[in-house]
């Protein structure tokens, strides 16, 4: 148990940034689970139009330190190439 008032400082903070971080990434999970939801169903309006919005939130998810830069870039990778190859189709 924390002693120190600067300790004690430390666990609250803490108790703050987790609750932030774990909004953050669920909003996160949602919207990728949305975007594979609307490739799933093939709806090219519908994947076109939450692109802009996956890609941002996945883009800030990273610079926050929800997600590293590489697993940001792995997910927008591997949607865009999903769109691309709806679009295709």
């Amino acid at each position: 148990m924390a002693n120190t008032i600067s300790s004690l400082k430390r666990v609250r903070v803490e108790a703050r940034r987790e609750a932030v971080n774990r909004v953050r990434k669920s909003r996160l999970r949602t919207q990728v689970r949305a975007m594979r939801q609307v490739l799933e169903h093939k709806d090219l309006n519908g994947a076109q139009s939450l692109l802009p919005k996956t890609f941002s939130l996945i883009d800030r998810s990273a610079k926050w330190g929800i997600i590293k830069k590489n697993t940001a870039a792995r997910y927008k990778s591997r949607i865009a190439l999903r769109v691309k190859s709806l679009a295709a189709a």
